[in-house]
């Protein structure tokens, strides 16, 4: 079996989370909910709050921290709300998810949850973006949110909504 994620760590505090085992079983469950093959590769970083307010401001001109972004490689979105996006090009890069330290520790907290817990969602629903998956509509929103939901299930993960 291959790596699927490629993990940059910009900040040490992701260490504590054995965060290289969190990120790859996260990104597996959210290709297989998705039917997809996991012969691709998935750069995740885990950064800090500053790094990521920096990239937010860069790509969607909202210069402050937020949890989770991703880029996607390919341009897969569906041509119907809610409906299922493009499958991507075989054994390519799916793309990048950046997660940020500092606003998840605070949002575990808030929500009564580990931090183990709310990164793997953080990191289904990265992955889930990378393949297409959107919340912009209602119905694009019920079906990613579903498939959040049985992902983290499979790992044990309770239903984060």
């Amino acid at each position: 079996m291959s790596d699927l994620v490629d993990l940059v760590i910009e900040d040490e505090r992701w260490a504590a989370l054995d965060m290289g085992t969190l990120a790859e079983t996260a990104a597996r469950a959210a290709l297989n909910v998705a039917n997809v093959q996991p012969d691709y590769e998935i750069c995740i970083m885990g950064c800090n709050d500053a790094r990521i307010a920096e990239l937010n401001a860069e790509f969607r001109e909202k210069p402050t921290a937020t949890n989770v972004l991703s880029w996607p490689a390919f341009e897969l979105s569906p041509e119907s709300e809610g409906g299922q996006p493009t499958p991507p090009p075989q054994g390519e890069s799916l793309g990048d998810i950046a997660i940020a330290y500092e606003t998840c520790a605070r949002e575990a907290v808030e929500k009564g949850i580990t931090m183990q817990a709310h990164v793997t969602h953080l990191v289904v629903h990265g992955c889930l973006h990378l393949l297409g998956y959107d919340h912009e509509t209602d119905k694009d929103a019920t079906l990613m949110e579903k498939l959040e939901v049985q992902a983290l299930a499979s790992m044990g993960v309770d239903n984060p909504y």
